[in-house]
């Protein structure tokens, strides 16, 4: 069997649980309702097509690491309208395995999370 007949799809409420257990996580839709928007201290990690069929997600990653998995992957694509060296949008058809899936989520929380003040790091981290 092909790894895409072996792994499900990943579904809306799966992810939005997955992103919004990250500490300080919200909600928004500032793109208007087509786009769900993942913000750690007001800065976006995350923004789910949560009417793509298959979903997708557009994750902030690290450029080397951004470029190793889109050669990896066929569903990780450049950042959709996006800075293309610093995002990937992920369809998550299974053809990625979930635990890369989860690595590149918590992958783009962190890399937002280190751009805060440390002020703001430490609030967001002491408050959960």
């Amino acid at each position: 069997l092909a790894v895409r007949d072996t792994i499900p799809a990943m579904n809306l409420d799966s992810l939005r649980a997955q992103l919004l257990a990250m500490p300080g996580a919200s909600e928004e839709t500032p793109f208007g309702p087509d786009a769900l928007v993942y913000k750690v201290g007001g800065k976006m990690f995350a923004l789910v097509a949560w009417e793509a069929k298959p979903l997708t997600v557009s994750l902030k990653c690290d450029p080397l690491h951004a470029l190793a998995l889109r050669d990896e992957f066929s569903a990780v694509q450049p950042g959709y309208h996006f800075n293309k060296r610093h995002w990937n949008t992920v369809t998550l058809d299974g053809s990625v395995p979930p635990p890369v899936v989860d690595a590149m989520i918590q992958e783009s929380y962190d890399l937002v999370l280190a751009g805060l003040s440390r002020r703001r790091r430490e609030e967001i981290l002491a408050s959960q």
